[in-house]
């Protein structure tokens, strides 16, 4: 019995180990995308482009380690939600390395175009999601909620900048319509940068279900609980 403990024990430390490195190698190839986009540089976009693959293979791993886990030791309690956490979190990290090839490729294309202006609420967007990615990360690294809470609290400024975005490159295409394309691949930079947030709110959310046992995806049950108490309370 001890023995089947201690091998389970050095089962889920590989996994998070393997988590843990996957997660780093997103995170560099969205800084890479990013790099690629403002510095206009097709070599460093297909840097990105190529890394995927690597990417791509280390996910199936992680996927393949938890598989194996659930199949051999049917864990149960905390062990059993951290399991489903990274099966999760393993998802969002791929839809980010993803995003990163997108962007690497609107990079690419850019390069190739008469050079414009990068609007400064990109550049506020695109530094707000490489830190929701990485404060999402060093929550689960640290197995802390409270870093994760604050990533969940930025999403909508994301959104925002998003919106703003859109807004400002719609009036460029106006009165600059000879960078029609290039603008057009811009937005689409901007859109795979707020999606890329989207999915490290979705880990942050996964590290908060994976440390308290709480889901907090569309408000939460238990919090829409207890704020209809709230008001219910307020009547009386």
């Amino acid at each position: 019995m001890a023995r089947h403990a201690k091998h389970f024990e050095r089962e889920m430390e590989k996994l998070k180990n393997m988590i843990l490195s996957l997660g780093t190698e997103v995170e560099e190839n969205l800084q890479m995308a990013v790099k690629s986009l403002y510095e206009r540089n097709s070599s460093l976009g297909m840097m990105v482009i190529d890394f995927d693959k690597k990417i791509d293979n280390m996910e199936v791993d992680v996927e393949e380690e938890c598989l194996k886990i659930l199949a051999l030791y049917h864990p149960v309690a905390n062990d059993l939600r951290m399991i489903i956490s990274i099966l999760k979190i393993n998802n969002d990290l791929e839809r980010i390395g993803d995003l990163s090839v997108n962007v690497a490729e609107r990079a690419i294309f850019l390069a190739t175009q008469n050079k414009i202006v990068i609007p400064d609420d990109l550049t506020v967007l695109a530094k707000k999601t490489q830190w929701m990615l990485k404060r999402s990360l060093d929550g689960l690294v640290n197995g802390d909620s409270e870093l994760a809470r604050e990533v969940c609290a930025s999403d909508d400024e994301v959104d925002d900048l998003n919106r703003a975005m859109f807004s400002h490159i719609g009036k460029k295409m106006q009165t600059h319509p000879e960078h029609f394309n290039a603008f057009l691949h811009l937005l689409s930079a901007s859109r795979y940068l707020e999606r890329a947030a989207d999915h490290a709110t979705n880990i942050a959310e996964d590290v908060i279900y994976m440390v308290e046992g709480e889901i907090v995806r569309h408000g939460g049950k238990r919090a829409q609980a207890s704020e209809k108490q709230v008001d219910e309370q307020s009547e009386i």
